[in-house]
């Protein structure tokens, strides 16, 4: 806080006091102030009857109650409380800095009253401009987008007949006429032109996709799509219940025509205590 003082400043608020008062403030400003004599008068001149009685006793509760008498004036002369100082930061010399502050802002306060000297000290308060508009005309305003919003030149609602229905666009190039009610699939969506739904009976139902480089015919919902692969080389004829497995067979483990005619022919003529199989061999 001790670094925030200004030196430049205490000189210029010295030299606007002297002004007002008219009465030298002596070496050291804040002694000068200590006692809240100088202070009081000040306050007084600024706002004459500011403050009945002055004390000019150097006991410190007369000091005391001469700052409080100046911290109430100025406060009824239009001071913001933020900006006003205690008055310990004063008497026991706590914080210099926010006297020296509260001193430039009643100078300032007092310049945008009317009072004008020849320090220039402190910055005169914006003066407040109220208007006052015809309730008619705010009115015609309410009507009119303003150019926050963007602007409705262009580009209109005109022809929607619900909240929140979109708009159908379509390309002429494509030769597909003007969209007239919300059937028709806008560009948004792609278009139609190329694949339709029909002869799918429930919704959902994929669309039967074939080849006619494989010679089959048109796909119908008997017959299985290339999506799924194809059902030329294999099928499940003969299969009489649902889900039951192929039976495959190698014809290596399969018995000859061979084989078979020996064996009848060893056991028709009593044979029957050889071993056929190492006849065979």
């Amino acid at each position: 806080l001790a670094q925030k003082y200004d030196p430049h400043k205490e000189e210029e608020l010295r030299f606007w006091i002297e002004e007002i008062t008219g009465k030298k403030m002596g070496d050291s400003f804040m002694e000068a102030l200590k006692d809240g004599v100088i202070l009081c008068e000040l306050v007084n001149k600024l706002q004459p009857g500011s403050i009945k009685k002055i004390n000019n006793s150097s006991q410190n509760w007369h000091q005391l109650e001469n700052i409080g008498n100046f911290i109430k004036a100025i406060t009824d002369y239009g001071m913001k409380p933020v900006d006003i100082f205690e008055a310990n930061d004063l008497f026991e010399n706590f914080n210099h800095t926010q006297v020296q502050s509260t001193l430039i802002a009643l100078a300032g306060l007092a310049k945008t009253k009317g009072f004008h000297t020849k320090s220039d000290v402190g910055v005169k308060y914006a003066e407040k401009q109220q208007r006052r508009f015809n309730p008619e005309k705010l009115k015609e305003g309410r009507n009119i987008i303003g150019l926050q919003m963007g602007t409705n030149k262009y580009a209109s609602q005109k022809g929607m007949t619900s909240y929140g229905t979109r708009r159908h666009l379509y390309d002429p190039k494509t030769g597909v006429d003007k969209p007239v009610d919300q059937s028709t699939i806008s560009l948004q969506m792609g278009t139609n032109k190329g694949a339709t739904q029909a002869g799918m009976t429930a919704p959902g139902t994929k669309r039967q996709i074939y080849d006619q480089k494989l010679g089959t015919e048109k796909c119908d919902t008997t017959n299985v799509s290339l999506q799924m692969g194809t059902n030329k080389m294999a099928s499940q004829q003969g299969m009489t219940v649902y889900g039951l497995a192929r039976q495959v067979y190698d014809p290596k483990y399969c018995v000859s025509e061979c084989d078979s005619w020996g064996e009848q022919y060893f056991n028709e003529h009593g044979f029957q205590d050889q071993n056929y199989d190492n006849y065979a061999e």
